[in-house]
């Protein structure tokens, strides 16, 4: 599935559990910038948007509503990033509502949020700047957080995902078969419990419902976990 497709997957998915201003909210604030930052900075890192939050709700330290532009919590860590555009946050007329937008990023950082700003102007114009940074922030969390759940995976289970790595990310129980020395009922089992841990994803023959191959999620820390 494309960044498009999984893009639309995602959202609608976040729309049907919202509802008032909290749906509202996201309908206002995904936008531009937002979706210049899912596309060209999340999806090359991660190729999936799994444990990404939009126009995500918290609680300022008046115990006000206030929507996050995003929120990633993967397990125990949890970032807040920001996409901050020049005008509204460096021009900004309004002292106190400036103001208050500091002391938000202050009081993530109490209850336990990383702040993240994102300036806008590098997602038009160096994506790869943004990509390269975010990666230096987030790796030590994530690396911790696999080190914690590095048993999700059996020796088998990190064969086939070397396996499906060494053939451009796709691979088919045959595959498994042929490399591993399995019978096609351990191969198809393997594959399934992949697919239920988020590192595979079911490939439809052309015009068909039947699953021809499967897709490897890839993680820009696979190197780190298999």
């Amino acid at each position: 599935m494309g960044f498009a497709e999984e893009h639309q997957r995602w959202l609608g998915y976040h729309k049907k559990c919202r509802t008032g201003e909290r749906l509202d909210r996201l309908d206002r604030g995904h936008r531009h910038g937002e979706q210049m930052f899912v596309e060209r900075v999340w999806w090359p890192i991660f190729g999936k948007l799994d444990d990404l939050h939009p126009e995500y709700e918290v609680a300022d330290w008046r115990g006000r509503p206030y929507f996050v532009d995003f929120v990633w919590k993967p397990g125990q860590v949890k970032f807040a990033i920001e996409i901050k555009g020049y005008g509204p946050h460096v021009q900004n007329t309004d002292r106190t509502r400036y103001r208050q937008e500091l002391n938000r990023e202050t009081y993530l950082q109490i209850a336990g949020y990383r702040v993240i700003a994102i300036p806008y102007d590098d997602l038009e114009s160096a994506p790869e700047q943004t990509i390269s940074l975010l990666k230096a922030v987030l790796t030590p969390s994530l690396l911790k957080t696999s080190s914690e759940g590095s048993s999700q995976f059996t020796r088998i289970e990190r064969d086939i995902l070397r396996m499906a790595s060494r053939m451009n990310g796709m691979i088919r129980p045959v595959d498994v078969v042929e490399g591993l020395g399995v019978n096609r009922r351990t191969a198809r089992k393997y594959i399934n419990i992949l697919c239920e841990k988020g590192k595979f994803k079911p490939v439809l023959a052309q015009d068909s419902s039947r699953v021809c191959r499967y897709e490897l999620i890839h993680s820009f820390i696979d190197s780190e976990i298999w």
